[in-house]
């Protein structure tokens, strides 16, 4: 008499296939419970809110569309679309530079981003805006020679220069390192057989390292953005008449400190989930490689069982 270990075969006898894609986990109860409770909080929570006297929600009804504080919103939205394009131009060349074998331009590049990620962005903006006290004239001069041209600092730093090169320059450090992660992400071979083909450094880089990179590097470019819209708000301390800077001109003026700030923040809100938005479908765009690479990999299982008699 001996023993079969093998599985047994189906009532069948003919192959028992079993898709493990087409499986269904139990239902938990526990997590629908938990699902129940969070959202009783929340609700229970926004109630709470909604009906609070203090928050001042006609007011900030009033003035949600205040000119003024469009006006301020204008400027947030300016000042960050600019200071984000000179970022990322000023960063790319950062990352160039900080990937060099030239000791110089590597150097230089580690030297910039070491300070201005170093420095609070807030103390960045200070010493722009008080450039004056420390250099009164602005010249361009042969270095020991003659002054070519000079203009008084105050008239060319103005508080909206000041907030640009302030913002841009913390943005261009921060963006050099997430360009240079997204090229260090390509593989050498890359750059090697394009090299191979004739191409030079530049053209290469340009036409494929780049392009390859970009799904490394826009996913954290989203996240500067955000980040950029809200630090729009530090300008308000170099009188930069952005968003926050206008409700607290008006809340100044009505003492409704609460109700203004709320106004502010409801606004950064909205931005900041339409830029969410945005970016997960930017996210989505640029991993439909991985999700492919993924789905191939992840075929349904097949398991098969052959009778055995």
């Amino acid at each position: 008499m001996s023993t079969n270990t093998s599985p047994r075969a189906a009532p069948s006898g003919a192959a028992d296939f079993r898709d493990v894609a087409t499986a269904h986990a139990p239902f938990r109860y526990g997590r629908l419970a938990l699902w129940l409770i969070v959202t009783i909080v929340v609700v229970d929570f926004g109630w709470i809110v909604a009906n609070n006297e203090n928050f001042g929600w006609p007011v900030v009804a009033q003035y949600f569309f205040d000119p003024t504080v469009l006006s301020g919103l204008y400027v947030s939205l300016g000042l960050t679309v600019i200071a984000m394009i000179l970022g990322v131009a000023l960063g790319l060349i950062i990352a160039i530079m900080r990937m060099s074998d030239d000791r110089l331009a590597s150097g230089f590049a580690s030297l910039f981003i070491w300070f201005f990620r170093g420095t609070p962005l807030l103390v960045q903006l200070i010493f722009w805006y008080n450039m004056s006290t420390l250099f009164p004239n602005l010249s361009i001069a042969i270095p020991f020679g003659p002054t070519l041209a000079s203009w008084d600092t105050n008239s060319v730093i103005t508080p909206m220069t000041a907030a640009i090169v302030g913002l841009a320059l913390n943005e261009a450090a921060y963006m050099a390192e997430i360009i240079r992660g997204g090229l260090l992400s390509v593989e050498r071979g890359q750059a090697e057989t394009a090299q191979a083909f004739g191409m030079t450094k530049a053209r290469a880089l340009r036409r494929i390292i780049i392009p390859q990179a970009m799904r490394s590097i826009v996913p954290p470019t989203g996240n500067q953005l955000i980040s950029m819209i809200k630090a729009t708000s530090l300008v308000s301390v170099i009188a930069m008449a952005d968003l926050l800077y206008s409700v607290q001109s008006i809340y100044n003026r009505t003492f409704e400190i609460v109700p203004m700030l709320m106004v502010a923040v409801i606004w950064y809100l909205l931005i900041t989930s339409v830029l969410n938005i945005g970016q997960s479908y930017i996210e989505a765009y640029y991993g439909r490689s991985d999700r492919r690479n993924a789905t191939a990999a992840a075929k349904p299982a097949v398991v098969t069982e052959e009778a055995s008699h």
